[in-house]
């Protein structure tokens, strides 16, 4: 399956800013619009993995895996 998000991004000042609409705490800030949007996705994709590993660590052993679409 593959997942999108939205990026909500602005220049301020000589820095673009930006963040990711659907997960809380990924945002980020670049010189160039190009190099926030590479550090974006590369955030997003850290924090996922980071977050799908908690996840499997705090269910132990003996859990299941479902993918859900909404």
């Amino acid at each position: 399956m593959n997942q999108t998000y939205t990026a909500v991004v602005k220049q301020d000042g000589q820095w673009w800013i930006g963040w990711i609409e659907e997960i809380t705490g990924i945002n980020c800030q670049e010189r160039t619009r190009d190099k926030l949007l590479k550090s974006l996705r590369i955030t997003l994709g850290e924090a996922l993995e980071m977050n799908r590993a908690d996840a499997k660590d705090a269910a132990g052993k003996g859990y299941e895996e479902l993918k859900i679409a909404v």
